[in-house]
């Protein structure tokens, strides 16, 4: 509005980077950076050999926010990868012999009718996890404060074995969150998010640009909070 002798200019650049974001040629390049190649793979597609449990396992199951449908309060897509993992990896460690606890976490940050780990949990149980190996953390409003207020739980069961179950685009951010409060879990991806370039926009991607986004800024939050002596 100002720089008006520039005004089509900057339309015509706002138009370019709004059409490589719908159609997934930049949306894609944030994605990878948010998705390093090291958390790219799900869990189930990963080409490695069967995982050896310890006596005491724990299995951390972040949350990924829920939403409205139909009139219910659901869990939002991504997160139902995240509790499908869970639930197999807990079955996988209960054939093993050892004792299995899955840790699932969130708060309520979109002020819903409830917390997110309260409504992951008939989900859970659907999916055969014991409610006595539930343990459930329903305070945590944001990544940093789900290992934040998982590391006691974790540091008191003393575990063998801690895995961290989440989707791609989160894994880079929580495995610094939990690295900072002296956690050094196994990433288990429940999904990777992925776009459709072509030249045609998408909601999608825009969507999956906006997660990138949110995960990048975290990433980079976290470092400037540990610089100034905040986290």
């Amino acid at each position: 509005m100002l720089w008006r002798s520039a005004r089509w200019r900057v339309a015509a650049c706002a138009a370019i980077v709004f059409w490589l974001l719908a159609a997934g040629w930049l949306s894609g390049v944030l994605l990878d950076f948010a998705q390093p190649r090291m958390y790219r793979t799900p869990y189930d597609q990963a080409r490695v050999g069967p995982m050896s449990f310890g006596p005491r396992t724990a299995i951390v199951m972040l949350g990924g926010g829920t939403e409205y449908r139909d009139g219910q309060l659901v869990p939002k897509p991504d997160v139902y990868a995240r509790i499908a993992l869970a639930a197999a990896l807990h079955a996988k460690c209960a054939r093993e012999g050892g004792v299995c606890r899955v840790i699932v976490t969130g708060g309520n940050p979109q002020h819903h009718a409830s917390a997110e780990a309260d409504n992951y949990v008939p989900y859970l149980l659907h999916a055969g996890v014991p409610s006595a190996d539930l343990v459930i953390e329903n305070q945590s409003l944001t990544t940093w404060q789900n290992a934040r207020n998982v590391a006691p739980i974790v540091h008191a069961e003393n575990n063998d074995t801690l895995l961290l179950v989440t989707s791609s685009y989160q894994m880079r951010r929580a495995m610094l969150d939990f690295r900072r409060f002296d956690m050094n879990p196994l990433p288990a991806v429940s999904s990777v998010r992925l776009v459709k370039r072509g030249l045609l926009p998408r909601v999608a991607n825009l969507d999956s640009a906006e997660t990138a986004l949110h995960e990048l800024i975290g990433i980079a939050q976290f470092y400037v909070y540990r610089m100034i002596g905040w986290f």
